[in-house]
């Protein structure tokens, strides 16, 4: 019997699963949002049914509040959870970036260095802050990426439990010191010090949290009052 290497198809749930996560990094979709399941299908080209299954899974990840009889929202963090958000990933986003480190080949830091280096030319280049954002996931997991699918999908979790609706990435001042932080990252990568690595990345991730206190705009705040996403993407 003859073998192949041929994809199985994506079921339906898994990709509105992916279509729902990747709105919400790119900032179509924010905290505090409904979730209409008759819209999503409608702008996924899908059928009600795995809409309300990946609203499930989101549930359980987290990301998302839903009941069968209110529906689904962008969970929208108290500044406390927030606050409790970032801490926990300055920990562990520091012990993934000195695992990292002592796994680190001179291709892996390269692509680092190559994700870095998009990042400053879009932030150089003024592109829309959603789009930065990406760029900064992006270099973020271009680090991590040596590790193992353990660290990956440990520090990816956190990520996606928080997305908040305004990015830093929109203020030009905090761009510069979000790439210094960078710069520092990459400078200890380079040398291949765990220890140092691990330490500035844990005070970038620490910094990012005091800049978003810094704006009134920035700071999570668990708002009510959710707006309905509509069935375009793009709004």
């Amino acid at each position: 019997m003859t073998q192949t290497n041929a994809p199985l198809p994506q079921s339906r749930t898994a990709y509105v699963l992916e279509r729902l996560r990747a709105d919400m990094d790119a900032g179509v979709i924010n905290p505090g949002d409904q979730l209409r399941q008759t819209a999503i299908a409608k702008r996924y080209g899908v059928s009600p049914t795995p809409v309300r299954e990946a609203l499930r899974i989101l549930a359980a990840d987290g990301a998302v509040d839903y009941t069968s009889h209110r529906g689904a929202t962008v969970r929208d963090f108290t500044p406390q959870m927030a606050q409790d958000l970032y801490r926990m990933r300055a920990e562990l986003e520091g012990l993934a970036c000195e695992i990292a480190c002592e796994r680190m080949t001179d291709d892996d830091f390269r692509a680092v260095l190559r994700a870095n280096e998009t990042l400053v030319n879009a932030t150089a280049a003024g592109e829309d802050p959603a789009r930065l954002s990406v760029l900064n996931r992006e270099l973020h997991f271009a680090i991590y990426a040596g590790t193992s699918a353990a660290v990956v999908d440990s520090v990816r979790h956190l990520w996606e439990r928080f997305k908040p609706s305004v990015t830093l990435w929109g203020v030009q001042s905090f761009c510069q010191a979000l790439d210094q932080d960078h710069d520092l990252i990459l400078a200890a990568l380079e040398r291949r010090d765990g220890v140092a690595a691990r330490a500035a990345m844990r005070d970038h991730v620490l910094h990012a949290w005091e800049l978003r206190q810094t704006n009134t705009d920035l700071r999570a705040d668990g708002a009510e009052g959710a707006a309905p996403v509509a069935a375009e993407a793009g709004r």
